[in-house]
């Protein structure tokens, strides 16, 4: 089988192509042949040797954890031959995505609904779940919640804006001007332009901040969230000093990490079949062109969410 695997972490160059043997499942596992795989910001951290590197001893790395595509081979009952599956594998482990075929516990996957497409599931993976764990499980947004969500325009930001709705929540998004129109047409109530105002000058009285973005932001945010609310930080965390400052202005600063969980992306699957949420897929590109997706990812300009075609 195709694969993009990786001998040594380093640039983007160290991404190379390779044929590798088919995956061999193991009990309560299924094999997938990948349609279609989603490029996150974690893969770049990790092929640099941060990130999930840590967690992964095998030679040679193969990136990646979300995918869509069809069952092969079941050694599980929850899963037949045939079926069409999405999720996000083995996250924070060794996912193995780039490939065409991928062995997968059973209990990471959902069944694909069918209105949508491989590259909106495969988006649906990581960056939805990053969202709906941290909107109903970190944090239980509710109905009336003043809610402010940070890069509203990117890959966990546009799921997010889309989920805290559902939910009922009144949403401010930030994201530049160019993007204004995309974070309204999914459903928030106000936007801030980042680069033309400080957000902190624009809104206040917030329950709920999800931070995608640096250190600094967390620590701004601090600033418009009303007493008792929460800020959860995905990327940069928090500091000992930061938690220090929230325990004083009486709010709760939080670092969280997305995990596999069937469960999760069985709840995902049923807002996407019934359009309460959708996948903004900017691009697409061949395995192959893995370089160039990770190029383009590391532009800091995409919106929505990068697919990759197996």
């Amino acid at each position: 089988m195709k694969a993009i695997i990786l001998n040594d972490f380093g640039p983007v160059s160290n991404l190379q192509l390779a044929e590798l043997p088919i995956p061999q499942i193991t009990d309560e596992q299924v094999l997938v042949k990948v349609n279609t795989i989603s490029i996150n910001p974690v893969d770049i951290k990790t092929r640099e040797g941060k990130g999930s590197a840590s967690n992964i001893k095998e030679r040679p790395v193969i990136l990646g954890w979300d995918i869509s595509g069809e069952v092969t081979e079941s050694n599980s009952s929850r899963f037949k031959k045939g079926d069409e599956v999405f999720g996000m594998i083995n996250f924070p482990g060794h996912g193995k995505a780039y490939a065409e075929y991928v062995a997968a516990p059973a209990t990471h996957l959902a069944l694909k609904p069918g209105n949508i497409s491989h590259d909106e599931a495969a988006a649906a993976c990581l960056a939805a779940l990053t969202a709906w764990q941290n909107l109903t499980e970190h944090y239980k947004v509710k109905k009336d919640d003043k809610v402010l969500i940070h890069a509203g325009s990117g890959g966990v930001g546009h799921y997010a804006i889309q989920i805290a709705k559902y939910f009922g929540a009144y949403v401010v998004a930030t994201s530049s001007a160019d993007n204004k129109r995309f974070v309204m047409s999914l459903g928030a109530d106000e936007h801030i332009d980042y680069k033309a105002v400080n957000f902190e000058d624009e809104t206040g009285d917030i329950d709920f901040v999800l931070n995608t973005l640096s250190i600094q932001i967390t620590e701004r945010s601090f600033t418009v969230l009303k007493r008792g609310g929460t800020i959860i930080s995905i990327a940069s965390g928090t500091s000992e000093e930061l938690a220090e400052k929230a325990k004083a202005k009486g709010i709760h600063a939080l670092h969280t990490m997305v995990k596999s969980n069937g469960r999760n992306m069985e709840q995902l699957a049923d807002l996407l079949e019934d359009g309460k949420i959708r996948s903004h897929v900017s691009e697409v590109f061949a395995l192959e062109d893995m370089q160039k997706a990770h190029a383009s990812l590391e532009s800091g300009r995409t919106v929505g969410k990068l697919a990759g075609k197996v």
